[in-house]
């Protein structure tokens, strides 16, 4: 009787180490963060490599695909890629690689992309970063959102280009971009953006970033005219995790270390 009470006791005790050592362990190993970094018009999942070699140098994942028609997909291009081609291709992306919890970035344009993206596929997502981006709600397109002056350039630079198909890029130093070796690479990848991404408006079926945590972060040295109404909107507003970095628009290019220190933590 003795022998079986210390061989029960025993038993209860290893039970109770065994159950501590794996709350324990499952405390001290996470998974590393995942990223999913959507570029902005013109651009291609090739502005982030020097955001995302940095996130990977800490242990994160890292994913930067690129949008229909554009960059290495710029043979893609026909008159039927809209907003929601673009949002498609990232929620199809976010299926097919079989991601969840993930920090979803979208630079400038992108803005509308990762919104749109929010609002079908939340339960994949943890958090949203709007890096110096593009806010449209429901109903809104870009140009929508746009200054009248630079809406009526797009409008009549589609026509002229190649019969509206799509708006011939801007130059590096456009993005604040000033490095001429920089000013080089930027220039050689930047593609005509589709138009249609520009004038077709997006449709939200629940509250703009379906209770994702919504981050922006507004890049200030300089300050494009078209973004800051988005920035001061952020910055007013306590939904919004508000950050600046003083650099120019292509952050990713132009200060990818700070960027990714600010997006490190947000794991």
């Amino acid at each position: 009787m003795k022998l079986s009470k210390v061989k029960a006791k025993a038993f209860y005790i290893l039970l109770i180490i065994t159950v501590s050592f794996a709350r324990v362990s499952g405390q001290a190993i996470q998974q590393p963060p995942v990223y999913v970094l959507v570029h902005g018009a013109f651009h291609g999942g090739w502005c982030w490599q020097r955001v995302s070699n940095e996130l990977r140098s800490h242990g994160a994942t890292v994913y930067t695909p690129t949008l229909s028609g554009l960059a290495e997909r710029r043979h893609t291009l026909h008159r039927d890629i809209d907003l929601d081609t673009h949002i498609t291709d990232i929620v199809n992306y976010l299926i097919a690689e079989d991601l969840h919890n993930v920090i979803l970035v979208g630079h400038s344009y992108a803005g509308a992309v990762i919104a749109g993206v929010a609002d079908k596929v939340p339960e994949r997502l943890s958090k949203l970063v709007f890096l110096d981006a593009m806010l449209m709600e429901n109903g809104q397109s870009a140009l929508d959102v746009s200054p009248e002056d630079i809406k009526a350039y797009f409008i009549k630079a589609a026509r002229d280009h190649d019969q509206g198909l799509s708006i011939p890029f801007f130059t590096s130093d456009f993005f604040g971009v000033k490095n001429a070796q920089d000013i080089k690479w930027v220039n050689e990848r930047l593609t005509p953006q589709p138009l249609k991404t520009f004038t077709q408006p997006l449709k939200l079926f629940h509250p703009f970033g379906n209770h994702k945590q919504l981050i922006y972060i507004a890049c200030t040295a300089p300050e494009l005219r078209a973004i800051k109404p988005f920035a001061d909107k952020t910055r007013a507003n306590k939904a919004w995790k508000y950050m600046e970095l003083k650099t120019g628009h292509d952050a990713m290019i132009t200060a990818p270390k700070q960027l990714a220190t600010m997006l490190m933590p947000l794991k």
